[in-house]
């Protein structure tokens, strides 16, 4: 089963303030998990400033430029894995999250885990 990882963090966070030591346990990280098929596509997000909204109420479509003011947790990258079992994608966000526990002790933030809806 596919599972969307979502990492989420405060509006405030910088990639500046990434230690270069969490930068290269994640490369390791990564290229283990795609090289065995357990992770499909990852990627960090830009921050909301260059990002837009685009909303459906009352009949009427909105657009709405970044940053989001209001937003005080954003998500700050994904990735898509494929785990044989709940407790398979679990452990894979606690590696994830253990990564930056050890080597950006500063980070807080969450990885929100939901599986795919199957398409067939």
């Amino acid at each position: 089963m596919k599972y969307l990882m979502l990492i989420k963090h405060p509006e405030t966070f910088q990639r500046e303030d990434v230690p270069q030591a969490l930068f290269d346990a994640m490369g390791s990280f990564v290229t283990a998990a795609m090289k065995s098929g357990a992770m499909l596509d990852t990627a960090g997000l830009q921050p909301t400033k260059d990002g837009f909204r685009v909303r459906l109420g009352g009949g009427a479509i909105v657009v709405t430029d970044g940053p989001f003011t209001e937003t005080k947790e954003v998500i700050g990258g994904y990735a898509l894995v494929e785990a044989k079992s709940r407790e398979e994608a679990l452990g894979f966000a606690r590696q994830f999250m253990e990564l930056h526990r050890i080597h950006f002790p500063a980070f807080e933030g969450e990885c929100e885990v939901r599986p795919l809806e199957s398409m067939g």
